[in-house]
């Protein structure tokens, strides 16, 4: 672990190109992106952060270690909520076609293993679509997590075909299920329609690919795959939107970052996954 101290205020990833010189500037990102930075003991990776005189920023030479239960790493438990980095590929809870090996019921097991009850489902995230999934360990909290699921922070990162016209905005539509499960977007509302809004920041282009942060400001199936799709940057290997490519033979679409009021004693928690390697790879060497 390595120590730094800020004499200036400054953006983290400018601190960081000059304290960790000579590295270079994607050997720092990478670093960063890691979940190797540490400022005043809080794990960041968001190049933008705000650092002041007197604060401290570590950086350590291995990434985090977390808990590995079943092939999935738990990234925070506690007696309340449980917290998991989903791989791409795991359903978050069965269908018709996989019904025994999920991510709950990896976590069912793990629980019940201790004599620690079980899980309940909070929100999903698609099988394709890796990052951090979100369960309660008693139905009280269950509630109280959905009831209050618009104050969650809920922020994704993507890799995508070309890039968006613009390198920040926001998107706004209506968004329709059709009969063969593919989401389509309006600009109006209709019938069984849902008001969708994603915001979006363009982070990094390499070649034909680009590294996108989207947050989400409501939650609806496939919102941010078919709102890149709308932006002419369909998200790298998803074919049913649009994408002509698959460079890893998976969806490249990653939830990040959940922000949330704990809800035992209402403390804001901030919890990221760091984008797995094989998927900063494309922008980093596109």
């Amino acid at each position: 672990m390595r120590d730094l101290t800020p004499t200036a205020e400054s953006q983290l990833l400018d601190f960081l190109l000059t304290a960790l010189a000579p590295m270079n500037r994607t050997r720092v990102k990478q670093v960063l992106r890691s979940g190797r930075v540490h400022v005043n003991g809080t794990s960041v990776t968001r190049h933008d952060h705000a650092l002041r005189p007197g604060d401290t920023v570590s950086v350590s030479r291995e990434a985090p270690v977390a808990a590995d239960v079943s092939g999935i790493v738990i990234v925070h438990e506690d007696a309340y909520l449980v917290v998991i980095d989903k791989p791409s590929g795991l359903l978050t809870v069965a269908t018709e076609s996989e019904k025994t090996d999920t991510a709950f019921v990896r976590m069912s097991a793990h629980l019940a293993a201790r004599n620690a009850g079980r899980p309940f489902v909070v929100h999903r995230l698609d099988r394709d679509t890796s990052g951090l999934l979100l369960f309660a360990r008693s139905t009280d909290v269950r509630d109280q997590l959905q009831a209050n699921w618009e104050s969650v922070t809920k922020t994704y990162l993507a890799v995508v075909e070309g890039a968006p016209e613009s390198a920040a905005g926001l998107v706004e539509n209506y968004l329709t299920e059709g009969r063969d499960l593919r989401v389509r977007a309006s600009k109006h509302p209709g019938k069984d329609a849902k008001r969708a809004v994603s915001r979006y920041t363009v982070r990094e282009t390499r070649g034909k690919y680009s590294l996108v942060e989207v947050g989400l400001e409501t939650g609806r199936k496939h919102q941010i795959r078919v709102h890149l799709a709308g932006l002419g940057c369909p998200v790298a290997g998803d074919k049913m939107y649009g994408a002509t490519t698959d460079p890893v033979r998976r969806l490249c679409l990653h939830a990040w970052r959940l922000a949330f009021d704990h809800p035992f004693n209402g403390d804001r928690r901030e919890l990221e996954s760091p984008l797995p390697e094989l998927l900063s790879r494309i922008v980093m060497i596109a």
